[in-house]
């Protein structure tokens, strides 16, 4: 029942994202309104505060270090691949190869198997940083193209991710957050947090199923590059094991990283990467490969249930 409690919210969002779009309950200007809302002032608010809140463990470091390098190798892979995955979205379709959803999919069936455990937030540290400061520095070098190296600086540095993750992470490291949440400031920090972060994912959800129309010219290149992707974080798994044979051998931290590294790319990637679409084909695709990697997903963590927990 906790598998089903964790996946029916996600399928039902996309579900009535889908149903919106196709009854015109809510019009595309009403949908991308409402993305806006989310994906520039709600999103960055959020990411704040898991950066100003992440607990970095000295001895996982290596492995964060690592799962960066993967998910760099892995953007390098996409591209390289991209005339096998599909040539029509080629320019974009590599940064659908880094990256899992966490506190939504991964996360969730985890912990319904082993009760109570944060292993997962180590790779959520590789994921945040490469999400919310890779993406928007390579993005915007792409779509800046012609511009001068200063305004290609500026434009890096008043993006509201990257703002969001410096101001974060000086907060966490500065010893401030810590410092705030032991004043009477920090109730009212945290509800207001609390109040701001809770509509976000099931609205990104919402989002994706808005924009998942799957054409028939689509099913080669999306199954190519679910096999793709899935093939390269088997590998990853293969080096975390030779790397850290330690962590690896503890069997909750092994099926941690199984479920995380075949989860689906993180939701709001779709969003994040949206200024390299050229057409509304493009979100589409990207809105169902994210949905369809879920079969991979459910086949994982049900093997993990069967065969290791």
């Amino acid at each position: 029942m906790s598998t089903l409690a964790t996946i029916f919210p996600v399928f039902f969002m996309l579900g009535l994202g889908i149903a919106s779009r196709i009854r015109g309950w809510v019009s595309t200007e009403q949908k991308e309104g409402a993305s806006s809302i989310i994906f520039t002032v709600l999103f960055p608010l959020m990411i704040f505060n898991l950066m100003a809140t992440a607990t970095i463990g000295g001895g996982h470091v290596l492995v964060i270090a690592y799962m960066v390098v993967v998910y760099l190798l892995a953007l390098v892979v996409g591209k390289l691949l991209s005339g096998f995955t599909g040539k029509r979205y080629a320019h974009f379709s590599n940064f659908l190869m880094p990256v899992h959803e966490g506190g939504s999919v991964a996360l969730p069936l985890y912990l319904s198997i082993v009760g109570a455990s944060s292993n997962t937030v180590i790779f959520d540290v590789a994921g945040m940083t490469v999400t919310f400061v890779v993406f928007p520095v390579l993005i915007q070098h792409i779509v800046s193209a012609g511009a001068s190296p200063k305004e290609i600086v500026r434009n890096i540095f008043t993006n509201s991710f990257v703002i969001a993750v410096i101001g974060g992470l000086a907060l966490n490291f500065s010893g401030a957050y810590a410092w705030l949440m032991a004043t009477p400031a920090g109730e009212l920090y945290a509800s207001t947090m609390s109040m701001v972060t809770s509509p976000i994912v099931g609205m990104i959800l919402f989002t994706i199923g808005y924009d998942l129309k799957i054409d028939a010219q689509m099913v080669a290149p999306l199954a190519k590059l679910v096999v793709v992707r899935a093939a390269f974080y088997a590998l990853a798994l293969v080096g975390l094991h030779l790397l850290f044979p330690a962590l690896m051998g503890d069997k909750e931290f092994m099926m941690a990283a199984t479920i995380y590294l075949m989860s689906p790319v993180g939701f709001v990637v779709p969003a994040i990467i949206s200024p390299l679409y050229k057409s509304d084909e493009d979100a589409s695709f990207a809105a169902a490969f994210t949905s369809l990697f879920m079969a991979v997903t459910l086949v994982v963590y049900v093997a993990v249930v069967v065969f290791v927990a």
